[in-house]
């Protein structure tokens, strides 16, 4: 089992090469109209956990493969999740002036330009399925998977019911339904696309798609542990973190040593939680 130390040696190591990877996506080389290519620099590059990109690594390790073939994945993930931030950071949408301690790319560049360079992101991220390599793996499923999940069925929607509920939403369970879909949609397809372009069969893509999924839905229940100002609310959270960890835990038994990082990315999260249950740190 990997202890703290190993897992975010895990965790650097796979950040710097995706860093290096959207770096050479992202580069800054040609015309620039309304500072777009800066901008799409700013939005992706400076800060992010990286979460996304994380776990489509592992779980393509996990299913037999290696970092090099997730990267094209991992990269148009974490490029539709920063488009994703630029657009609901808008003034029509949420109207945030502060991302990760900067101002949002819409007050640093402009409104105009900030509708821009989310388009720019998203499509970015489906050409940059055309690194991905021959072989076993499928990567036209793969950049289905992620078409699918960012869509009306998974992010987008999951937006439209944010921003009809605004800050109403009170019980657990709407708020899961909510996570599933902004949340978890991207989580779900990271878990896929993993497994498909390691050419994994039908039955491990989908058990990887769990995974992905209820990692999500933990992952925005522990953000609710942070965030939420309802004892109540925040103890059902945390309840529920530890059950998806578990499922999580047990998506992945039988794998062997080549998901461990699965299984370390899914503890990670359920000692986040209980970490700001206890006061221990702040989002």
């Amino acid at each position: 089992m990997m202890n703290e130390s190993e897992l975010m040696a895990y965790f650097e190591e796979r950040r710097s090469q995706v860093d290096r990877a959207l770096d050479t996506l992202l580069a800054n080389d040609g015309a620039d109209p309304l500072r777009l290519r800066e901008a799409m620099r700013y939005a992706v590059l400076e800060g992010g956990k990286r979460m996304r990109p994380l776990l489509t690594i592992a779980a393509c390790e996990a299913a037999g493969g290696d970092a090099a073939m997730a990267m094209p994945a991992a990269c148009a993930v974490e490029l539709v999740h920063a488009y994703s931030l630029v657009h609901d950071d808008l003034p029509a949408m949420d109207d945030d002036d502060e991302r990760r301690g900067r101002p949002t790319v819409h007050v640093a560049f402009g409104q105009a330009a900030a509708v821009l360079t989310g388009d720019a992101l998203l499509t970015l991220a489906f050409g940059a399925f055309a690194g991905a390599k021959g072989g076993r793996g499928r990567p036209f499923e793969a950049m289905l998977e992620l078409a699918t999940r960012a869509g009306i069925e998974g992010m987008v929607g999951g937006q439209a019911i944010d921003l009809e509920a605004g800050q109403d939403i009170r019980e657990l369970e709407r708020l899961e339904h909510l996570h599933a879909l902004k949340t978890g949609g991207l989580y779900q397809a990271s878990g896929a696309m993993g497994a498909l372009l390691a050419g994994a069969d039908d039955a491990l893509v989908e058990r990887l798609r769990r995974y992905g999924l209820a990692f999500g839905i933990a992952f925005q229940h522990a953000d609710d542990v942070l965030d939420d100002d309802q004892p109540a609310l925040r103890k059902a959270a945390l309840v529920r973190v530890e059950e998806l960890v578990r499922e999580c835990l047990g998506l992945v038994d039988g794998l062997g040593a080549a998901a461990e990082p699965l299984r370390g990315i899914a503890r990670w999260v359920s000692d986040r939680a209980e970490r700001a249950m206890a006061g221990e740190i702040e989002d």
